[in-house]
C-alpha cells in the first residue's frame, strides 16, 4: 500500500471515529419505555425496616406549639414531634418543643388530620411533657422498651418530622450511654442515648425505637456546630419517660427530688482546692436542715459541709448528686457522706420536693 493509500485510511478511520457517537444514537436510540428488570426479592434488612416503620409510623405525630398564620400551620410557630402514649389520647413530646405555646398547640397525625391539644403537664427538669387530643379514633400507642438493656451498636431507628418534613425515618446505632445533657434548668439528663442516627431540628419529642419497634428513648437534641445533623444526637432514655409521663398525666408534674441547699459552683470548689460539693446555703426547715447539714459561715469565715458522696457513689458534680436524689425518689432516704472541720461523718437526709 503506497503512502496516499495509508493518508486516505487514517483520514477514513478518523472520520468514522468522530462519527461514531452520532451513528451510535442513530442506530441504538430506545425511543419506547424501556423494559423493566424485574428486581427479585428485597432484602431481609430492608423487609425488616420497612415493616417496622410501616408499624410504628402511625404513632407519631407532629406537634405545633404556639401561633400559626392563617395560611400555614408552622408559620411563627415552633414544630417538633411526638407520639401516641396511650388508648386516652395522650401524646409524649419534648417539654422544649411546647414551653412557648402560649396555649396553643395542635397535633398533626400520620394520616394527615389535624387536632387541637391541651397541655397535661410538664417537666422541665427531664425536657418531658405529655399532650391530650380529642379525637374519636387514634393510632395504636407505641410499644414500650427497657432502655436499661441497651448496648452499643445495636440497631435504632428514629421518626420524626425534621425541618417539618413528616414521617422521616433515619438510622442508625446506638453510639454511647450514659451521657448527661445539661437542661435549661441548671440540671443535667442523666443517662441519655447518644445515637448517630440523623436527628435534625423537629425530630426533638420523636420516638427512637429498637429493631423490635419498641421505644427506647425520646430524641431530644444534637450537638452539632450548624444546627444540622453532625452525627451525634440524643435520646431521654425509655425507663425516664415511663416514670414521668404517668406522673405528668396523673397530677400534671413530676415530683423534684431535692434535700434544699445551695452549693458553690464546681469551679469555686476546685478554685478552693475542695474535692465535692460545698454547702453554701441550707434552707430552714428543709431536708437537710432536718438533717444537721451547715452551710458556710460567713461571719467566721469558715467553710460550709461539703459533700462528697451520696449512697455510697462520689459527688464529683452537682449532677451526680440530682442522679441520686432521682434514685431514692420523693420521700425516700439518702445517705449522704460529708466532710466537715477535717472529719468525715454519713448523714441520712429525707429526699424532699422542690416543685417544677
Amino acid at each position: 500500500m503506497n503512502g496516499r493509500a495509508l493518508v486516505f485510511a487514517a483520514l477514513a478511520l478518523g472520520a468514522a471515529w468522530l462519527a461514531w457517537p452520532s451513528l451510535r444514537a442513530a442506530l441504538f436510540a430506545e425511543q419506547a419505555p424501556r423494559t423493566v428488570v424485574a428486581r427479585g426479592e428485597l432484602a431481609e434488612s430492608e423487609r425488616h425496616t420497612i415493616a417496622l416503620f410501616r408499624a410504628v409510623s402511625p404513632s407519631v405525630v407532629h406537634v405545633i406549639s404556639g401561633a400559626a398564620s392563617r395560611f400555614s400551620d408552622e408559620d411563627g410557630a415552633a414544630s417538633g414531634a411526638g407520639f401516641v402514649w396511650d388508648a386516652g389520647g395522650h401524646v409524649v413530646t419534648n417539654d422544649h418543643v411546647v414551653a412557648q405555646s402560649g396555649g396553643s398547640l395542635r397535633v398533626r397525625f400520620a394520616d394527615g388530620v389535624t387536632s387541637s391539644a391541651r397541655l397535661v403537664g410538664r417537666s422541665p427538669n427531664h425536657d418531658l411533657a405529655v399532650l391530650r387530643v380529642d379525637r374519636a379514633s387514634l393510632p395504636p400507642p407505641i410499644a414500650i422498651g427497657s432502655s436499661a438493656d441497651l448496648q452499643v451498636g445495636q440497631a435504632v431507628f428514629a421518626i420524626g418530622n425534621p425541618f417539618g418534613l413528616d414521617q422521616t425515618l433515619t438510622t442508625g446505632v446506638v453510639s454511647a450511654l450514659k451521657r448527661r445533657l445539661p437542661t435549661e434548668q441548671g440540671r443535667e439528663l442523666v443517662d441519655v442515648i447518644q445515637t448517630d442516627a440523623a436527628i435534625n431540628p423537629g425530630n426533638s419529642g420523636g420516638p427512637l425505637v429498637d429493631s423490635a419497634g419498641r421505644l427506647i428513648g425520646v430524641n431530644t437534641a444534637i450537638y452539632s456546630p450548624s444546627g444540622a445533623s453532625a452525627g451525634i444526637g440524643f435520646a431521654i432514655p425509655v425507663d425516664t419517660v415511663n416514670r414521668i409521663a404517668p406522673q405528668l398525666i396523673r397530677n400534671g408534674r413530676a415530683p423534684n427530688p431535692v434535700i434544699g441547699v445551695r452549693l458553690a459552683s464546681p469551679e469555686a470548689a476546685a478554685r478552693a482546692g475542695v474535692d465535692g460539693l460545698v454547702v453554701i446555703d441550707v434552707a430552714p426547715g428543709g431536708p437537710a436542715a432536718e438533717a444537721g447539714l451547715r452551710g458556710v459561715d460567713r461571719a467566721a469565715g469558715t467553710l460550709g459541709d461539703v459533700i462528697v458522696a451520696i449512697d455510697g457513689r462520689p459527688t464529683r458534680s452537682v449532677a451526680d448528686l440530682a442522679a441520686g436524689l432521682e434514685a431514692k425518689g420523693v420521700g425516700g432516704t439518702a445517705t449522704l457522706r460529708i466532710e466537715r472541720g477535717g472529719a468525715t461523718r454519713e448523714v441520712a437526709v429525707r429526699v424532699g420536693d422542690g416543685g417544677r
